[in-house]
C-alpha cells in the first residue's frame, strides 16, 4: 500500500506545482521585456529629399538672431544639406556664406523634426558621425508640447510648455573637438544645460564606422545604449515634473550644428543614417 501513498503523494506535488505556475505569472520577464512591434520606421530607400511625411525642415530662427548654445550655422531645407542616397539618409553641415532671415552666416546645415511622435518605446539608429573640429551632431527627441518658435508641433498647435519641462532625452550628442567620444543625456527641470544627467563612452571610428545607438523607454526608466551595451540607465527613485517630464509624447530630431572652434580647413561633413526604427509594446 505504500507505493500507493506515494503516487497519490507524487500526484499531488505535480498537481500544486502546476497550480502555482498558472496563478503566479512570471512579473519579471514581462516587465524586462523589449518593445517588439515595429509602429513607425525610415529606411531611406528613395534617393533625393527626405521624405517629407515623415521629416519637417526646422528653418526659423527661435529668437530671430541666431540658434542656441552660440551655434553659428544656418538651419536649410536644401538638397544640399539634407539628402537620400543609396539607402542613407545624409545631413551635411557646410561652410559657405548663406543669408536667410535677414542674417547671414557662414556655414549651413540641416535640422530635422518627425512627424511621428509617441509615448514609450523604443528607438534604434544606426549611424555614422561627422569628423573635424566645430562639428556638433545629434541625434535626440523633445516633447511634442514644446513652445519653440518654428518647431513641427509647435506650428500644428501643440505648443504649451517651455524647454526643459516639455522634457529632452539625447540619445546620441558627438562633438569634434572630442573625436570619438559620444554621450546620451536627459534634460529635466531638476537638471539642464549642464545636466548631471548624462554619461558617455568612447568608440572606434564614429566618422567611418557604423554603430547602432539605442534608448529604451518605459513608465520606469530611460535606457540608453551603443551597440546592444547599456551605456546608461535614468530611473529617479522621486518621479515628478521636475524629474521626470517623460509622460507624454516626444518626437524624434536630427541635426548637424556647427559650433565657433570650427577648424580653419573645414569645409563640409555628414551624419549618415542608415536607418531609424520605433517600437513599442504589443497591447
Amino acid at each position: 500500500m505504500r507505493w500507493i501513498v506515494w503516487i497519490f503523494f507524487i500526484f499531488h506535488v505535480l498537481n500544486t506545482a502546476q497550480a502555482q505556475s498558472i496563478d503566479m505569472p512570471n512579473h519579471s520577464a514581462e516587465t524586462h521585456k523589449k518593445a517588439s512591434t515595429l509602429v513607425w520606421s525610415d529606411e531611406f530607400e528613395n534617393d533625393g529629399p527626405a521624405d517629407s511625411s515623415k521629416w519637417f525642415h526646422q528653418t526659423i530662427i527661435p529668437n530671430g538672431k541666431s540658434w542656441y548654445n552660440n551655434e553659428i550655422q544656418h538651419y536649410t531645407n536644401r538638397t544640399e544639406n539634407a539628402y537620400v542616397k543609396n539607402g542613407s539618409l545624409f545631413i551635411v553641415a557646410k561652410k559657405e556664406t548663406y543669408s536667410d532671415q535677414g542674417i547671414s552666416k557662414n556655414y549651413t546645415s540641416a535640422r530635422l523634426n518627425s512627424t511621428f511622435a509617441f509615448t514609450y518605446g523604443r528607438v534604434e539608429i544606426r549611424a555614422k558621425l561627422p569628423a573635424g573640429k566645430g562639428t556638433w551632431p545629434a541625434i535626440w527627441m523633445l516633447g511634442s508640447n514644446i513652445t519653440e518658435r518654428g518647431a513641427y508641433w509647435e506650428t500644428k498647435g501643440y505648443g504649451t510648455t517651455s524647454w526643459p519641462a516639455c522634457g529632452e532625452i539625447d540619445i546620441m550628442e558627438h562633438w569634434g573637438t572630442n573625436p570619438n567620444y559620444v554621450s546620451s543625456a536627459l534634460h529635466t527641470p531638476s537638471s539642464h544645460g549642464n545636466t548631471t544627467n548624462i554619461k558617455g563612452r568612447t568608440l572606434e571610428d564614429v566618422s567611418n564606422t557604423f554603430h547602432l545607438y539605442t534608448v529604451e523607454w518605459t513608465p520606469e526608466s530611460i535606457v540608453f545604449s551603443i551597440d546592444d551595451e547599456v551605456l546608461y540607465t535614468y530611473s529617479p527613485s522621486i518621479k515628478n515634473e521636475k524629474t521626470w517630464p517623460y509622460t507624454h509624447d516626444h518626437y524624434l530630431l536630427l541635426n548637424v550644428a556647427m559650433l565657433p572652434e570650427v577648424q580653419a580647413d573645414f569645409t563640409e561633413s555628414a551624419m549618415e543614417i542608415d536607418f531609424i526604427r520605433v517600437y513599442q509594446n504589443t497591447p
